[in-house]
């Protein structure tokens, strides 16, 4: 089995300049793409970089997000991510990502769900058994980081009365 944190910890990335909105901090939709970066650095401790897809074509695509912004980014911020398997089945893996700032305080979670697809029929298909292995592995792991706080939430406006 590969080695690696528990849970997952990304490489540090930078906020660019060119991330910047209008109100002076990160755009919402630079978040996914920190996210993303991370999410891809994680699954290649499972099996599931660049040369998986290659070898095998198949890959992951991601089915379903839901993000939240708790702490403003500025450029120039150094951050990483990480990454928490917090379930899986045959097809999907259920992924819950913290991005922390360089000084350690949250910014932003994310959860996620991912869906293993065959490439060429362009169909979600079971992860083959090596990659369902390492997912056991790391999954076994990662449940003993508990679940966490923010994973599961939903949106939505207080029912009127």
């Amino acid at each position: 089995m590969p080695n690696a944190d528990v849970p997952f910890r990304s490489s540090t990335m930078r906020v660019e300049e060119d991330w910047i909105d209008y109100n002076g901090h990160l755009n919402m939709a630079y978040y996914n793409v920190l996210f993303d970066r991370a999410i891809d650095e994680a699954f290649i401790n499972i099996g599931l970089g660049p040369d998986y897809v290659k070898k095998e074509n198949a890959s992951y695509f991601t089915a379903e997000t839901h993000l939240c912004y708790i702490r403003e980014l500025s450029p120039g911020d150094e951050v990483s991510v990480t990454t928490q398997i917090v379930g899986f089945d045959a097809k999907r893996i259920h992924a819950f990502q913290e991005l922390h700032h360089a000084d350690g305080w949250l910014s932003a979670t994310s959860e996620q769900m991912s869906l293993h697809v065959d490439m060429k029929a362009r169909k979600v298909a079971p992860f083959p058994p090596a990659i369902a292995d390492r997912l056991a592995h790391f999954a076994k792991l990662h449940e003993a980081l508990g679940r966490p706080e923010r994973a599961g939430r939903s949106i939505g406006l207080p029912a009127k009365r």
